[in-house]
């Protein structure tokens, strides 16, 4: 592991947010003012790559970047953006109450949730 690495790697540990590849770079970039934009990008890439670090994509939105490795869901704030990880009772299908149609196999569960954060629940409050 490059120092590159794992300085944006310690980044992504420091603050479970899911950022994106931008948010990373404005915060490495306080602890190491000449990294580069590409050096952040192509570090990620290898981190995903070498199964430290996973991809959350969500539509057209930008790439973020989760360290839980651990199988886990996604709930999408739609007002303010925020992401956060959701524990799954199982990464079976069955497990989560879904029936597959005779013959299909899961190799990958990919949960994503849409709704309104705590917070920004509570803004809407009168």
């Amino acid at each position: 592991m490059t120092r590159q690495r794992r300085i944006i790697y310690d980044a992504l540990m420091a603050k479970r947010d899911h950022p994106t590849a931008d948010e990373v770079f404005s915060r490495v970039k306080k602890t190491m003012p000449t990294i580069s934009l590409a050096t952040v990008y192509n570090s990620l890439e290898k981190l995903v790559e070498c199964g430290l670090v996973r991809q959350v994509n969500r539509d057209r939105e930008s790439t973020r970047f989760c360290p839980n490795l651990k199988e886990h869901g996604h709930f999408y704030c739609r007002e303010c953006g925020s992401v956060h990880d959701i524990d799954l009772p199982s990464t079976r299908p069955s497990g989560l109450g879904l029936s597959l149609p005779p013959g299909f196999k899961v190799d990958h569960l990919d949960l994503n949730l849409l709704g309104t954060c705590p917070e920004c629940g509570a803004k809407q409050q009168p």
